[in-house]
């Protein structure tokens, strides 16, 4: 969808900076004009843009094209825009409201005027009736006044409205991780003493002396000769030696499943009753009608008009608000029970009003003729 912005200046030194600071901000020359306004030609900007107006309004609110039409004329320089995206377009508003477009209707009276129109399907603003052509969708014209006198809204004259709106909750489900602990696993030396028990054995050399007395032989005679003789001694000891086996893995790994769970909730919404007014010497007289039906009917049981007073409000009201015409009372009583209780915080006071309410449908329901 095509989108246009078109902003009015009364002086060019406004409007040559707006036009350069949208050039600065990564909008191109094709899509940005600057146009002095008393200068353009019928088939000019200034033209164009007043045919834009006069398309955009309609022949049925041809005042509002006649005041911008001669904000035009009076002024003397256009910036105009054209782009494919509402976000671009509303960055370029941003942009040229710094520089002070004029409000249309602070100086509708001929005042040099200016403004900044934003048209284009998606902006913030419904188009004013019948002011939608099929070339240029308006069906959502923005024309805001959100810092100051920079943008227009031009809305229906003498119009008076108030609007109550209708609210509705929504339910929507999802999911999120949460952190719900863990394992951690480490390793650690821990010692343990060890007792074992080893037989050694040890040789000692023995000499022993002994006295003899024997005569020598001729065959010892080498007993003179020199002559050594070694014997060593050994023992046993000892040895220790440590070896290291894995006996045992520990692993730490995550198992992963999935569950449904149920979720149970309450949502609100608003619903709007529409009910006619009567005139003030008609209320008066409901308000006296129903002071003398509780007399006769409840002033025997020590109650006092006040407590009963909106439930005769209440049946009044579901009466005028035109939900339930054509229906009969028994076949709506449940629904009414559960929208008395829920607008008195859930407190059920319904056995004890409900006639009351009853009585104040059945008299507006033949006060209307249902």
């Amino acid at each position: 969808m095509h989108h246009t912005l078109v902003a009015v200046f009364d002086n060019r030194t406004d409007a040559q900076s707006a036009y350069d600071q949208l050039l600065s901000s990564g909008f191109s020359r094709t899509s940005v004009r600057l146009s002095e306004a008393h200068a353009a030609t019928p088939e000019g900007i200034g033209s164009s843009v007043k045919h834009f107006f006069q398309d955009l309004f309609g022949d049925e609110h041809r005042h509002h094209a006649s005041r911008y039409e001669g904000a035009l004329a009076r002024g003397q320089h256009v910036v105009t825009l054209s782009a494919d995206s509402l976000p671009d377009v509303e960055r370029a508003a941003d942009v040229v409201e710094a520089f002070g477009p004029v409000d249309i209707d602070e100086h509708s009276d001929g005042a040099g005027t200016a403004g900044v129109l934003r048209t284009g399907a998606g902006s913030r603003q419904g188009a004013t009736p019948g002011a939608a052509p099929s070339s240029q969708s308006a069906a959502g014209q923005s024309q805001g006044a959100a810092s100051g006198a920079s943008m227009q809204r031009d809305m229906s004259a003498s119009t008076a409205s108030a609007t109550i709106p209708v609210v509705e909750e929504q339910l929507r489900v999802g999911k999120r991780e949460v952190q719900r602990g863990g394992m951690r696993i480490f390793s650690r030396v821990v010692e343990t003493p060890v007792h074992e028990t080893i037989d050694l054995r040890e040789e000692h050399v023995d000499v022993q002396r002994r006295k003899v007395d024997l005569p020598i032989s001729p065959s010892d005679a080498a007993a003179f000769r020199e002559q050594t003789i070694e014997m060593r001694e050994s023992a046993e000891e000892a040895v220790v030696e440590k070896s290291a086996r894995i006996t045992e893995e520990v692993s730490i790994g995550k198992q992963v499943s999935e569950r449904q769970q149920q979720i149970d909730d309450t949502v609100r919404h608003t619903e709007v009753d529409v009910e006619r007014l009567d005139a003030g010497a008609g209320m008066r007289d409901d308000d006296s009608y129903y002071r003398e039906h509780f007399r006769l009917t409840y002033g025997a049981s020590g109650g006092v008009y006040d407590d009963y007073a909106p439930a005769y409000l209440y049946g009044s009201q579901i009466a005028g608000s035109g939900r339930y015409t054509g229906r009969q009372w028994d076949e709506i009583e449940p629904e009414l029970r559960t929208d008395w209780e829920a607008r008195h915080g859930g407190v059920s006071t319904w056995e004890k009003m409900k006639s009351a309410v009853r009585h104040g449908w059945e008299r507006m329901m033949g006060k209307h003729g249902a």
